[in-house]
Parts: structure tokens; sequence; C-alpha cells
């Protein structure tokens, strides 16, 4: 399946090994890894390798994150979307085999609502053509920012629980609450 979405301001499809540039600007920034164990990537092989590993997640799991392209620009801005966290490998707050959606922007398109309307587009298409019954999302407790975006899509709260030393909230949304 190939996976191509639209918003009035972004065009979402597959990463692809032309992304690397972007893929490194995006994840070498040390204000992007803020929230994410501060390990943000040195090299631009690690940025090829990101990218094979979310390729080789569309042809195992069927899903991946998304290239984010700004249509006014034409300019990669991030990835959106969703994944599959298969396995007691990626195990989160007790959970396994679940999808959870997620996103991550370049820090100069911050602020222009890109990641709610990237994360709302692919949240209806988890339900309305993946067919899922829940989608999971997670933010670190101090990613203001994060939380507030997982709410704006209509996630609901859970709970708080500790990930590698981090404290981090827990919201699902079924998908009967996203009919509503």
């Amino acid at each position: 399946m190939k996976f191509y979405l639209e918003t009035p301001r972004l065009i979402l499809r597959e990463l692809q090994e032309s992304d690397v540039e972007a893929i490194f600007e995006l994840d070498s920034d040390p204000q992007v890894h803020k929230y994410l164990g501060n390990k943000p990537i040195t090299t631009y092989k690690e940025a090829a390798d990101n990218i094979a590993f979310v390729q080789k997640q569309y042809k195992e799991r069927g899903i991946g994150r998304l290239a984010c392209i700004e249509k006014f620009s034409g300019k990669f801005i991030g990835w959106s979307g969703l994944k599959y966290n298969q396995g007691k490998n990626e195990a989160l707050n007790g959970f396994v085999n679940f999808i959870d959606i997620g996103y991550r922007l370049i820090p100069k398109y911050w602020g222009k609502r890109y990641a709610s309307e990237s994360a709302l587009a692919c949240l209806n298409f988890g339900f309305n053509k993946m067919n899922y019954d829940i989608i999971y999302g997670a933010a670190e407790t101090q990613n203001i920012a994060s939380n507030k975006v997982l709410q704006k899509i209509g996630l609901y709260f859970i709970n708080e629980f500790t990930y590698k030393n981090m404290k981090v909230n827990w919201y699902e949304l079924k998908k009967t609450e996203n009919e509503r």
C-alpha cells in the first residue's frame, strides 16, 4: 500500500531515500530531541538508517510515519503519522502491539499548527481507512506543545507513567469516540 494524504496546507507521503538531508536537519537538532532523550543524530548515515527503518515498517507492519511537505513551499517540514509498536521491545506503559500517533517538526515550522493538522489527518486515516479500533499517544509531561496537540486532536489523557527516567503522559482515542 502506498500512503499519501493531503490536508489544506500539507502533503503527507512515504519517506524516501531522497529525504536524507531533511531527516538529518530534523533529527540532528537538539531542540527537536529535548523531550526525546536528548540524543540527536550526528551523521547522514543515521538519517538514512532512520528512513530505512520506517520504510521497513511500511512493508512489514503496513503503516509508518509519513513525510510532511508544506504545499506552499514544497519543503519537507518533518514527519507525522501512525506506527505499529510490536513486541516487548516496543512496549510502552505496559502496552504491546498497539498503534500510536506521533509527529516531529523542524523548529522553524513550530507554532504554525502543522503538527495538529497532520496528526488529525493521520488519526482519521487510521480510523477510517485502516479501521483501527484504538490509537494511543504519549508525550513527556514537560513537552507542553506535544501534549496540547494530542488533546487538540481528540485523544483523552489516561495516566502518567515513567519511561527511561522521564514522566510521560499516556493518551488514547477509540474509534467509537472519534465518530461522535
